[in-house]
């Protein structure tokens, strides 16, 4: 039973009630969402910490979920209506602060659960925001070029009156990138009537966005598996890894990696994977942006499916493609000695309790992959101050930061003997339980 106390008392997200969209959400939720799994983590990792009750509960709950309506005309002039949403979870130590996603599964929940995970992985790395979520409900693959700039354009204006530079800074996420951004920040500041460069992150950098951000996770997993490999007194060139998911972020892993002198030995894109177990040239395969089918295409001594690379015997995996890719269901085929994740949520609560039983640590997203809203950061500070930094200083400072979250999270975890996601995630607590005690609670 939680203790009495002011702050439990109140309403569950910062003293402005639940909006039907936000309890429609809860009520709504199911075990393996990301909600249900982020709540449990939240409990499992509180139990380590000596933050209060009431702010534990608070962090339950999203300040607020906003749902809005997207009219879409065709080119074929017929009209379309989408549905987009924005989760602000909580902002007591800056900004809402993530990415807009175009899916056909996005919805509510799924938000509010991410736009948690994105509260916890700022605080691990210190970065002066808060998390934020959002997205449209469609498939980008139907969409036009000129539908999805119209789409993007219209989802800005909707969501005009919650986000801002100060307020809530969106950024690129499954199915957007940097062109999405750009419509959308060109359609925000039309609005205000100045350029605001700064009211979303992972732009081109022609109109403000920073160099090294689209590589920014991928370059976080490989820093952070290097760092863990080092940990556990292996040897990096006689590491093998299989990464699922060669796009954006697995590719810039592995290739990385890969320059360090670990051996990738399989690598998947949406079709299907290549495996060499001697180890696969990475720079010569083309990831699934660069072009579409090449992984599974590619000139391999064997192919497998994306669930087979999951069950291969690596040193390390890699699933850094889409959300619960690990569940109850296919953990004990898993026979990798690490996992490192670089999608969000890749790993259920149930698969992640069931490593933890067998030894086997669980690298978790919001250190691994945080890279890219640590480069965010940067960009946004580019933006404020009106002035770009160099890709060898992007990386220098990026390096930087990623161990000493790295190094925070490591402390964690020899002193209380904790998992790496319970560490870090007691990092992120302690540092915004101080920021709810400090600021107090507005009446």
């Amino acid at each position: 039973m939680t203790p009495s106390n002011p702050v439990a008392e109140e309403a569950p997200t910062d003293g402005q009630e639940s909006s039907p969209d936000v309890a429609e959400a809860e009520r709504t939720t199911n075990p393996e969402s990301a909600l249900a799994t982020a709540r449990r983590q939240l409990e499992r990792a509180a139990a380590h910490t000596d933050v209060d009750p009431g702010v534990v509960e608070r962090l339950k709950h999203p300040t607020k979920l906003q749902q809005v309506s997207v009219p879409l005309r065709r080119d074929d002039g017929s009209l379309d209506v989408f549905t987009g949403y924005r989760a602000q979870h909580d902002d007591v130590r800056g900004p809402y602060k993530g990415g807009l996603r175009y899916h056909p599964e996005v919805d509510g929940t799924e938000c509010i659960g991410l736009s948690m995970w994105m509260t916890w992985k700022c605080a691990v790395m210190d970065l002066p925001f808060g998390g934020g979520k959002g997205g449209i409900a469609v498939d980008p693959k139907g969409l036009s070029e000129e539908e999805t700039e119209r789409l993007t354009r219209r989802f800005a204006e909707e969501l005009r009156d919650v986000v801002g530079p100060k307020k809530d800074v969106p950024a690129p996420d499954m199915g957007t990138g940097p062109q999405e951004m750009a419509w959308f920040m060109d359609a925000y500041s039309m609005q205000q009537g100045e350029t605001t460069p700064g009211v979303v992150t992972g732009k081109p950098p022609v109109v403000g966005g920073s160099y090294g951000r689209e590589e920014a996770p991928g370059r976080s997993v490989a820093i952070i598996t290097r760092e863990a490999i080092d940990y556990y007194d292996w040897d990096v060139e006689e590491t093998t890894v299989a990464v699922q998911g060669f796009g954006s972020v697995g590719a810039n892993a592995a290739r990385l990696l890969d320059e360090w002198g670990a051996t990738i030995v399989a690598v998947s894109d949406v079709d299907g994977a290549i495996y060499d177990p001697d180890g696969l040239e990475t720079n010569d395969v083309q990831d699934h942006d660069e072009r579409p089918g090449m992984v599974s295409g590619y000139d391999a001594p064997e192919t497998l499916s994306n669930a087979e690379l999951l069950e291969l015997d690596v040193d390390v995996l890699i699933p850094a493609a889409v959300g619960e890719v690990i569940t109850a269901e296919n953990v004990d085929d898993v026979r990798a000695d690490m996992v490192v994740e670089g999608a969000n949520g890749p790993t259920t609560f149930a698969a992640d309790a069931i490593l933890e039983e067998r030894g086997v640590p669980v690298i978790p997203d919001i250190l691994a992959n945080a890279g890219g809203v640590t480069v965010s950061y940067f960009e946004w500070l580019q933006d404020i101050n009106r002035r770009q930094w160099s890709l060898e200083r992007v990386h220098e400072e990026l390096e930087r930061e990623m161990l000493d979250a790295w190094e925070a999270v490591r402390t964690e975890v020899d002193d209380q003997d904790l998992t790496w996601r319970d560490a870090a995630l007691v990092v992120a607590l302690s540092r915004i339980g101080g920021a709810k005690e400090t600021r107090g609670l507005w009446p």
